[in-house]
């Protein structure tokens, strides 16, 4: 469980599905929404064409945490090592976002989406995932997705798809 929660957590942190959003063009916005949701279905799916597409090549994915001292620490994970956890996971991965909030201002997006995380179908923890995006010829591509993660002040039963 270790290991599929530190490969894979490290980089997760997105969207079900927009239940509260608030930004600007509604097309761009459901785009932008769309390739969270591509990312987590992607996940749920093991579909590596749909999780590696998402990306931009100079992306990364980082979890601001704390140490057990309780100094801020950031950890990093390759988009390519997140992607192969997912592939590799012996376990169901669901991760479900509610409450996304997207801001857009010409080719930058922002994805403020609250989150829980499910493995096997059990709670594992809750946090925040803060992605931005890119508009390139291809669509909108991540290249940032920091997440956090708790098990405090969650509610598991959030499942908002």
């Amino acid at each position: 469980m270790k290991a599929i929660t530190g490969v894979l957590v490290a980089g997760l942190a997105l969207v079900g599905a927009p239940a509260g959003v608030a930004a600007q063009g509604g097309d761009d916005e459901a785009a932008v929404l769309q390739v969270v949701n591509d990312l987590f279905d992607g996940m749920r799916e093991k579909d590596g064409d749909k999780l590696r597409g998402v990306w931009h090549p100079e992306a990364r994915l980082q979890t601001a945490g704390a140490t057990p001292e309780g100094a801020a620490q950031l950890g990093s994970t390759p988009v390519d090592g997140f992607v192969q956890g997912v592939l590799d996971a012996q376990a169901f991965l669901d991760e479900v976002t509610f409450d996304e909030v997207v801001q857009i201002s010409g080719r930058l997006a922002t994805v403020w989406a609250p989150y829980n995380l499910f493995v096997n179908d059990a709670f594992q923890h809750c946090g925040v995932d803060a992605i931005q995006m890119i508009r390139t010829a291809d669509g909108w591509k991540i290249f940032q997705l920091t997440d956090t993660r708790t098990r405090e002040g969650c509610d598991p039963e959030r499942r908002d798809l």
